[in-house]
């Protein structure tokens, strides 16, 4: 695969802007990092700075859900940071999915918009019985990746399970980003549905999440390196 290792992200899921630093030096191989709830707290725009000075893409991971008002807000804040990737709930509702893709489209330097259909951490059995929803998973997906594609957001956050079936129903200018990516060696920690690079990569992704593999590694440059080549032969 052509440039696969511009098709990773690599979360910094660490609680400071030290120890983010720290990463970002020690596997300046890769190319796009990810910024989530826990590092922006603890270092704000300071982090989105730096990557951007390192010549790094940044996937901005807020998984916002808030009135239409406060999200296009809060994404016009965002762009001014020129982040490429910037989440949304699809469960914020089809006003709120309209309003953030109608203000990212009047933005010079705009995120591509992706919607968060239903996070890994939770299975069939958590929707059926703790969220209430009579829905198969795999349709729930569907139905809320329908939603965004139909809202005018640029593509999904779903788990490597749901790649196909987005795949065929949304089409290929409808971007695939999934997390839940573990290496076959690597333990799947708690993500429920989850599938190797190399399968995730045949199902239909277009950008992969590989964290904890990575940075909870004893190495993360070789564990880095061992994805990367194990990829290079798919």
């Amino acid at each position: 695969m052509k440039n696969i290792s511009e098709r990773i992200i690599v979360p910094l899921d660490v609680a400071s802007l030290s120890e983010a630093i720290e990463l970002v030096k020690k596997i300046p191989e890769v190319t796009f990092w990810k910024v989530g709830l826990q590092l922006f707290i603890s270092a704000g725009g300071e982090i989105l700075t730096f990557l951007k000075e390192q010549e790094k893409r940044i996937f901005l991971d807020l998984k916002l859900h808030d009135i239409p008002n406060t999200i296009s807000k809060a994404i016009i804040s965002a762009s001014s940071y020129e982040v490429d990737f910037l989440t949304i709930h699809a469960t914020a509702g089809r006003d709120a999915l309209k309003a953030a893709a109608e203000v990212v489209a009047s933005l010079p330097k705009s995120p591509r918009l992706l919607a968060v259909t239903l996070l890994t951490s939770l299975n069939s059995r958590d929707l059926a019985f703790d969220l209430k929803i009579p829905l198969e998973l795999s349709e729930y997906v569907l139905q809320m990746a329908l939603l965004a594609k139909e809202s005018g957001l640029d593509g999904v956050i779903s788990s490597p399970w749901e790649l196909e079936e987005l795949g065929r129903v949304c089409g290929s200018d409808f971007l695939l980003v999934s997390p839940g990516i573990r290496p076959s060696w690597a333990s799947s920690g708690d993500q429920k549905r989850v599938m190797t690079p190399a399968q995730a990569f045949s199902a239909g992704a277009d950008y992969l999440v590989i964290g904890r593999p990575i940075t909870a590694a004893s190495n993360p440059p070789e564990a880095w390196a061992k994805i990367c080549a194990e990829l290079v032969e798919v």
